[in-house]
């Protein structure tokens, strides 16, 4: 369902693309995901295909690849705008070069990188990465950081944050019962920052939403003092390449 505080923002983390990696099957599998954006009140959604070493996605082919996507959307009257992006893996970083990286930078602004840490629990190589992401000039949204637990993961991610990443949490476990405490927590302590859907498909696991987790942080500090920044000036400021910087006083805690 739509609400306020979602129109016009962004999915900062969808496999949208068709037939490139584990998300939408075929081309009608990524039309029906772009149009649940849509009744959802997402404007743009990144696609972001996994750059990692089990899924073979060509970089170079991706412009080709969202360009198809966006005549079939064009042609079936879906307004929903697609964005350049890729999930990066932490240990694919030493593979890419600064150019590959750019073109897989949310938005295509040559800033942002949405970074996959390695499975496991979040660990040193996190911060490994961060840091190389920053000494080649990029930043760091670190995605999904509720699949890697580990009990000090509050403190880790602060320690992230400090330099300089922001967090990506998935807005359907906000929602799930089975996980919205645990992302509750995180939230309540500043350490989530924007959405993404993480949707791999219309046709099953989580649909292309951000409207019901958003709902949640409206009545959850410290995100529910800043929502318009959550919702809106953050994401967007990202596909920008602007200098997003968190306003949550966990920040350089």
């Amino acid at each position: 369902m739509t609400s306020h505080a979602t129109t016009g923002t962004v999915d900062l983390h969808c496999h949208l693309l068709p037939g490139i990696d584990d998300g939408a099957r075929d081309v009608a599998d990524a039309v029906e995901m772009a149009k649940q954006a849509a009744a959802d009140g997402i404007a743009a959604v990144c696609a972001t295909p996994h750059i990692r070493a089990d899924h073979a996605v060509q970089i170079e082919e991706l412009p080709a690849r969202q360009d198809e996507l966006r005549a079939a959307l064009a042609q079936a009257g879906c307004s929903t705008r697609v964005l350049p992006g890729g999930e990066v893996a932490a240990d694919m970083l030493d593979a890419l070069d600064d150019p590959e990286l750019a073109s897989v930078t949310l938005g295509g602004s040559g800033r942002w990188i949405l970074l996959e840490p390695v499975s496991g629990p979040l660990d040193e190589r996190a911060d490994a990465a961060v840091d190389a992401l920053n000494a080649r000039g990029f930043r760091a949204l670190l995605a999904h950081p509720e699949r890697h637990p580990v009990p000090d993961l509050v403190d880790r991610l602060r320690r992230l944050i400090a330099k300089g990443a922001l967090v990506q949490g998935t807005a359907a476990y906000f929602t799930e019962e089975s996980t919205s405490a645990a992302m509750l927590t995180l939230a309540r302590a500043g350490v989530i920052h924007v959405l993404g859907s993480d949707a791999h498909s219309a046709r099953a696991g989580r649909r292309v939403e951000l409207a019901a987790a958003l709902e949640v942080l409206v009545a959850t500090e410290p995100g529910a003092g800043h929502l318009e920044w959550v919702a809106h000036s953050a994401p967007w400021g990202i596909v920008r390449g602007q200098d997003v910087v968190s306003p949550f006083p966990s920040a350089g805690a």
